[in-house]
């Protein structure tokens, strides 16, 4: 499928419709989806509804903003008035919420047309979207293997051109991990760039919403659409928000050279040899364009890790306490009284893993635990954010592989929670400090299967972030190959 950019040009040429482009990703997707499952929900009605206006726009001599007819997916943790949201989860299998989420509402009056919700691991909580209450989805470049998670369905449905973008939400590496593994684009945005009205929460302190591109600009496009402060988030930030799609040149040749850190500790014992080779590879282009190489420490990286399965499940535990089978989701009708009721939905609604979590982060904020777990890992947080304000006083940008290995087989690591986790080892720190950084894809492993290089940025930097990123993309053809499906 054709970017952002060229579909736009085919439609204000009146080469295309908008209604031709949108039955032509559905009509991919009903091709697809029996083996790949990206999708929870396929809207085609109310995609080509939204199609239908946007030709009407056009016809009438109106101008059309970039994503204007563009089919998107949407992960289905995001709220989307009088559509089915149910966080892959059977708990909320029967939820239609009321209201829109403000990046859906956005993304409306930009004119993006949403084919579908995605799949992804329940409430977000996975790193292979095998966790998903509902089905498993596929890797596209290998159907045995999985997508990432928990925005798989998101970052598969990209990879496969069964949408041209795609939301998913990043809690620990959840947008970027699976990018890597679907050799696309996924951006974590700083931390309140991008409004969490209408995410149904995980972590409340680590959630940010992003996006997912077969392309930088395309990245960069849907960014710039979704940022920007809303009053409904208490954690939005007030800011200016720039065109980072017009920023993008094909070099970063500046008067001042741009440094470029790369992180010590995310090379060495448990990273897949054919992903440092061609992580290391891309560093020298980075280099060869212009950009000054140095290797610099973030002593803490490492503890990312169980700091975060600290702090993510507690936040949960709270999170999750809502869902009482009072206010809305699924009611255990045998029940014989109403903390019968309670047990009885929450232990048919919730999955293996999301109970998990739960109990993890009851026991680490129960009395006598606090001290010793919650707040523990929140003083290593601030460590780590430390660490990472000490590399920034060095250089620009800091570059680390996404993923320690491509995508593994489905059902490799089920058994085997502690090894899944692993999965996030690279990714995690940068949602505990609350900065943006992107995964892009930087070649493929033997076997054929996408690897990622991780870029983190400055707080508030992304427009450097995307440059640097579509500076390599433009010396490179990575992300011009595509999954024979």
């Amino acid at each position: 499928m054709a970017s952002i950019r060229e579909l736009h040009t085919q439609l204000v040429r009146k080469e295309r419709s908008a209604v031709e482009i949108t039955t032509e990703a559905l009509e991919r997707i009903q091709t697809l989806e029996p083996k790949l499952h990206s999708f929870l929900q396929i809207t085609a009605d109310h995609a080509l509804a939204q199609a239908k206006q946007v030709d009407q726009q056009i016809a009438a001599g109106e101008e059309i903003g970039l994503l204007a007819g563009i089919p998107i997916g949407i992960k289905d943790n995001m709220c989307t008035d009088g559509i089915p949201t149910t966080c892959g989860s059977r708990i909320l299998e029967n939820f239609v919420p009321p209201y829109e989420s403000t990046v859906t509402e956005k993304l409306k009056k930009a004119g993006a047309v949403m084919v579908g919700k995605t799949n992804l691991d329940e409430f977000a909580m996975g790193s292979s979207t095998e966790n998903s209450g509902y089905q498993v989805t596929a890797n596209p470049w290998d159907l045995s293997r999985v997508p990432g998670g928990s925005s798989g369905g998101s970052a598969a449905a990209v990879a496969a051109q069964e949408c041209v973008v795609a939301l998913g939400s990043d809690t620990g590496g959840s947008i970027r991990q699976p990018a890597s593994l679907c050799g696309v684009v996924g951006m974590k945005p700083t931390y309140g760039l991008v409004s969490r009205y209408g995410l149904v929460a995980y972590a409340s302190s680590l959630d940010q919403i992003g996006p997912f591109g077969g392309c930088v600009e395309d990245a960069a496009i849907l960014l710039g659409a979704i940022a920007g402060y809303d009053p409904k988030d208490s954690t939005s930030l007030k800011v200016d928000i720039p065109n980072y799609a017009q920023l993008l040149k094909p070099n970063f040749r500046p008067k001042s050279r741009l440094r470029i850190g790369v992180i010590k500790e995310t090379f060495g014992g448990g990273l897949d040899s054919q992903v440092e080779e061609k992580v290391k590879a891309a560093i020298e282009v980075l280099q060869n364009l212009g950009a000054e190489i140095q290797i610099v420490s973030c002593p803490r990286f490492g503890y990312g890790l169980p700091a975060y399965y600290i702090i993510a499940p507690s936040e949960a535990s709270a999170n999750l306490a809502r869902y009482d089978a009072v206010k809305y989701g699924i009611r255990a009708e045998e029940a014989d009284n109403l903390v019968d009721m309670y047990k009885k939905t929450r232990a048919k609604g919730f999955g293996t893993e999301v109970k998990r979590r739960i109990m993890l982060g009851t026991y680490a904020l129960s009395a006598g635990y606090y001290d010793a777990y919650y707040l523990k890992a929140q003083k290593v947080r601030t460590l780590i954010k430390q660490d990472f304000e000490s590399a920034f006083e060095k250089v620009d940008v800091l570059v680390c592989p996404t993923s320690p290995t491509t995508a593994f087989k489905a059902g490799e690591k089920t058994a085997d929670p502690l090894s899944m986790y692993l999965s996030d080892l690279m990714t995690i720190p940068v949602n505990l400090a609350g900065l943006p950084a992107l995964s892009i894809p930087c070649g493929f492993d033997q076997q054929g299967l996408p690897i990622g290089m991780q870029l983190i940025g400055k707080v508030l930097r992304e427009d450097q972030l995307l440059q640097v990123a579509y500076a390599y993309e433009q010396s490179t053809d990575w992300h011009l190959r595509t999954p024979i499906l």
